[in-house]
């Protein structure tokens, strides 16, 4: 039986790698991203790969009011959603604290925390009604281990585990599975958002290490959804090899 998939943040990095991903196990999806000519491209081209249905929307997770309408037009559209992946999210910056840019550290909370939580508590009830349900949160590694120039996205990081567990607590009695993937350093366009459009600096990040690749995190998202109704993976922590935490890197020369 195909399973709904339901992607946000879908158009790019993590996000477009999981929905390849699903899409080839043989399971609908549901895509969404801001960006609605990239998400128009990939559901061509899953499609024309693999006999399952995409359905895409254009959605800016922070605002509350499109989300409610967005899910309420997945639900009537698309059926129920069986797995929530909420992947959204961006880091901007990297100064000391006390020289941080106020809008960049809005624009994260709005993303990384409110996003997660309209999209969550719009979806949730229904998972709840039919006692069934997946949902797979992307934390990071620096929700894990603080790095310097990194203290609100950390904690917005932080924030997303924490809000697993508690949802996980509040639907217990729920045939509800809850699961925080808190990936290290990933190859994607994440370090071009955070540098804002600076490829040099954001390329010197990956320099002299082979960093994970965004469908490493989407395999481990497979398999965490294809387990037993009675297994339930609440927490994976992946790092690159020459990684032992989130900005402590082993560099070749």
């Amino acid at each position: 039986m195909k399973r709904n998939v339901f992607i946000t943040g879908a158009s790019s990095g993590i996000g477009k790698a999981m929905a390849y991903s699903f899409g080839k196990n043989g399971d609908n999806l549901i895509l969404c991203a801001r960006r609605q000519e990239k998400l128009q491209e990939i559901k061509k081209d899953i499609e024309s790969k693999h006999d399952v249905r995409v359905d895409i929307y254009e959605l800016d997770v922070t605002k509350y009011e499109k989300v409610t309408d967005t899910v309420k037009e997945i639900i009537k559209n698309s059926g129920e959603i069986d797995i929530l992946i909420n992947n959204a999210g961006l880091a901007l910056g990297l100064e000391k604290f006390q020289d941080y840019n106020i809008s960049d550290i809005e624009r994260m909370i709005d993303t990384n925390i409110k996003g997660l939580l309209y999209i969550t508590r719009e979806v949730i009830p229904n998972m709840v009604k039919n006692n069934k349900g997946h949902i797979i949160n992307i934390g990071s590694t620096a929700g894990v281990y603080a790095y310097g120039g990194a203290a609100v996205y950390c904690a917005t990081k932080s924030a997303v585990k924490f809000l697993s567990d508690g949802i996980r607590i509040d639907t217990i009695d729920k045939n509800i599975k809850v699961s925080t993937l808190q990936p290290g350093i990933v190859e994607t366009d994440f370090s071009e958002v955070r540098f804002h459009g600076d490829k040099e600096k954001a390329k010197k990040v990956y320099e002299g290490i082979k960093a994970l690749k965004p469908e490493d995190i989407a395999d481990i998202a497979l398999y965490v959804t294809n387990q037993p109704e009675h297994v339930q993976i609440s927490d994976v922590t992946i790092m690159a090899t020459k990684q032992a935490t989130g900005f402590n890197v082993h560099r070749e020369k």
